[in-house]
């Protein structure tokens, strides 16, 4: 009876993650970055893949500098493949499986969280590696709001790197983020 009550509850840790997302969304910057710290700092780098992932992909949208913001969206894809890597999302003896078909579906936000993130710092060409990437990787998203915001965002960028060559500044080219 307690493991099914286990299995039935929410992650604890992904739901303070969307607590203080909201709080960041409020525009508490800074202490959504503090508390999105202590997490990180509680769960250590060798935690789980999928929290690790939500952190560090959460933790990108409260960096100022934009090399900060690309460290962390390199971290959120390494846990993101160390989740997926050799894994089946329909193997049902996968203990993983459920984290690792969900962050399947995070792979078109995280390369182009990472495009955007080389668009600011003037590096067009790993900007167009990583488009590339998130759009191979839309065939996962569904048909709903969600999917069509990503694929938008993607064309958004595409165009951007097509018209400009490139050229640093701010934008609103990335999607929502979403928790895997």
């Amino acid at each position: 009876m307690t493991e099914r009550q286990e299995q039935a509850a929410p992650d604890a840790l992904l739901t303070r993650v969307g607590q203080i997302v909201m709080l960041h969304h409020g525009g508490d910057r800074e202490e959504a970055r503090e508390r999105l710290l202590g997490l990180w700092a509680e769960l250590g780098e060798d935690g789980d893949p999928l929290h690790r992932c939500t952190l560090a992909h959460y933790l990108a949208d409260t960096q100022d500098d934009p090399t900060d913001e690309l460290a962390w969206d390199l971290r959120a894809l390494s846990a993101a493949d160390e989740l997926t890597d050799g894994r089946e999302a329909d193997d049902p003896d996968d203990v993983g499986r459920e984290g690792a078909g969900a962050v399947r579906g995070f792979y078109p936000s995280l390369h182009l969280n990472l495009a955007a993130d080389y668009i600011k710092l003037d590096r067009p060409d790993a900007a167009r590696t990583h488009l590339r990437r998130a759009r191979d990787a839309c065939t996962v998203l569904a048909d709903d709001g969600y999917g069509n915001g990503v694929r938008a965002a993607i064309g958004r960028l595409e165009l951007r790197l097509d018209t400009e060559g490139g050229a640093a500044g701010e934008g609103n080219w990335g999607p929502p983020r979403q928790r895997p």
